[in-house]
């Protein structure tokens, strides 16, 4: 599998017809990033490489690709732009010249933000929140209380990031910022459901931390109350526009009595003179808190599961070595109308020998047991893509002439 390819594809993915990356694209690079002998640093960059375009829409659906790939792309995709020390730098994008320009520039800058983010929360826990084990064995709601009270702002962070977003029904005009926000509405159900367990988590420990742990905890809950309601702000645009009611979770609010209980425990711990709860009282009380959010949890989780049931089934690929050879030859490449030259380069990319700080060791590592697959993305029926249920069909693993074929039928 060649690079000349992998930069076709790429190019092919982000070009500037005003709709989606195209479904054979996105799937001939997923099955990239699963292919040992393709230098994932490689791939990237030339992703990176197209955000440099004056063109709002060719940079959007770099962005859109790259998203796409962190979600249903190898897991080594995500190592690596965790390691980097930069990644998108779109802060000051602004396309003047294109219809649509100034305002799509706007989500450009937003959008690069979330996935910046999101990336930097893997550097710092080494797992994708979206992708960790749930339930009542996962890993939020079987962390100790150290960990929890670290891990949950970082959460926090991910998840403003993405509500930054800040797209209303009369603003998702075209097929370009539709993409990015199905593939943002799928990323805010399932870091909800890790956040909402761990919030769980925390509430079930509360009342045997420490004073400071319990201050913490505080904060980070009354915070989750604030996220929950720009969650449901969010969801309610995603219905505006067409998304089935029955695609979209019920976010279940805890009783207001329990914020009550807990702010008079940690002023029951700094010696200041209130009246506490019975112990009786407090117990009910977060019973029937555990309870609401345990509802929202089994809602978030239906809509994921729903998900999976109507994604096309996928074959599975053995997990990648830790390590894997880059090899660049000398050549040169017809990119998008340019021809670079490569220097010749012979190597071995190893995570653990970056620059940057070791991925499983910076905080602490959450990383559940990884099985990498290709994810078949459905066909896109219309501007708002896989909203619609499809049947669930076999689709056979690519073999690089059919793959081939399908790149060089389009134009870029």
């Amino acid at each position: 599998m060649t690079g000349s390819a992998i930069s076709k594809a790429v190019c092919k993915a982000t070009t500037h017809e005003v709709s989606g990356p195209k479904k054979k694209h996105l799937d001939y690079l997923i099955h990239c990033t699963n292919e040992l002998n393709v230098s994932v640093p490689h791939l990237a960059d030339t992703l990176f490489e197209r955000t440099a375009n004056n063109s709002w829409v060719v940079v959007f659906k770099a962005l859109i690709t790259t998203h796409h790939l962190m979600m249903y792309g190898n897991e080594r995709l995500i190592q690596y732009l965790a390691s980097r020390n930069t990644l998108f730098n779109l802060n000051n994008f602004l396309d003047k010249g294109a219809l649509q320009g100034y305002d799509m520039s706007t989500f450009i800058r937003r959008y690069s933000r979330y996935l910046n983010e999101k990336a930097m929360s893997y550097r710092l826990v080494a797992v994708d929140f979206t992708k960790m084990k749930r339930g009542v064995d996962g890993v939020m709601r079987t962390m100790n209380v150290e960990k929890l009270i670290k891990t949950l702002p970082i959460i926090q962070n991910q998840l403003d990031a993405l509500l930054d977003f800040q797209a209303n029904s009369n603003e998702l005009t075209n097929g370009v910022i539709n993409s990015a926000f199905m593939l943002l509405f799928k990323d805010s159900i399932r870091l909800f459901a890790a956040y909402n367990e761990g919030v769980i988590n925390m509430l079930e420990k509360y009342f045997d931390m420490k004073k400071n742990q319990c201050k913490d905890a505080l904060e980070i809950y009354k915070t989750f109350l604030n996220r929950m309601t720009k969650l449901s702000e969010f969801l309610k645009v995603a219905e505006q526009v067409g998304i089935d009611q029955g695609d979209i979770p019920d976010l279940t609010q805890a009783p207001s009595s329990l914020l009550e209980a807990l702010e008079q425990h940690l002023a029951s711990l700094e010696g200041r003179k209130i009246k506490e709860l019975s112990t009786a009282t407090r117990a009910s009380t977060l019973s029937s808190a555990v309870s609401s959010l345990s509802s929202t949890g089994i809602s978030l989780s239906r809509m994921d599961e729903k998900e999976d049931d109507n994604r096309l089934k996928v074959r599975r690929v053995h997990s990648p070595l830790p390590l894997y050879s880059i090899f660049l030859r000398q050549t040169s490449m017809r990119r998008c109308g340019t021809t670079w030259s490569f220097i010749s380069v012979s190597g071995v990319f190893s995570f653990s020998t970056c620059s940057v700080p070791n991925l499983t060791s910076d905080l602490f590592n959450l990383q559940p047991t990884f099985n990498p697959h290709i994810h078949t993305v459905q066909s896109n029926n219309n501007a708002w893509g896989d909203i619609q249920p499809q049947t669930n069909t076999h689709t056979p693993p690519y073999t690089q002439t059919h793959i081939s074929t399908q790149i060089n039928s389009d134009s870029c």
